[in-house]
């Protein structure tokens, strides 16, 4: 019963610093797309790509909210992070740092991925999502 509990307090974490984290940066690319290309030096972004891109993490950080109600039941909102975070890594930021062209605006998405994935590995119950019923 304590493992549980421990399990739920870890998993409302990452779903409160999804919440902290994806709300304020998904609003801000839908709200003042300008002030957040500027404010944290990104490139000119395409409008419809951007507002896609806040939307997620708008999406991310509303349904983490009922993540924190019920840990459990919302975990594939944290694995579908997981995933696409690694996804990125590997697809994305792999091939840019390899032909030489990552700039240094990227740091901020590589630190707060990388945590996210180090969070999800570290609290993911992985065997009980991959285990049959």
């Amino acid at each position: 019963m304590l493992e549980n509990i421990d399990l739920d307090l870890k998993l409302k974490a990452l779903y409160l610093y999804t919440i902290v984290i994806t709300i304020p940066f998904g609003l801000g690319i839908l709200i003042i797309p300008d002030m957040m290309v500027t404010l944290f030096g990104w490139p000119s972004q395409d409008p419809i790509v951007f507002g896609v891109m806040g939307s997620v993490y708008l999406a991310f950080g509303l349904l983490s909210i009922l993540g924190l109600r019920s840990p459990k039941k919302f975990l594939p909102i944290l694995l579908m992070q997981f995933c696409y975070k690694v996804a990125w890594f590997l697809g994305v930021l792999l091939p840019i740092v390899i032909t030489g062209q990552f700039q240094v605006y990227g740091i901020l998405y590589v630190v707060i991925f990388a945590t996210y994935i180090v969070g999800d590995i570290l609290v993911i119950p992985f065997s009980d999502l991959l285990a049959k019923e």
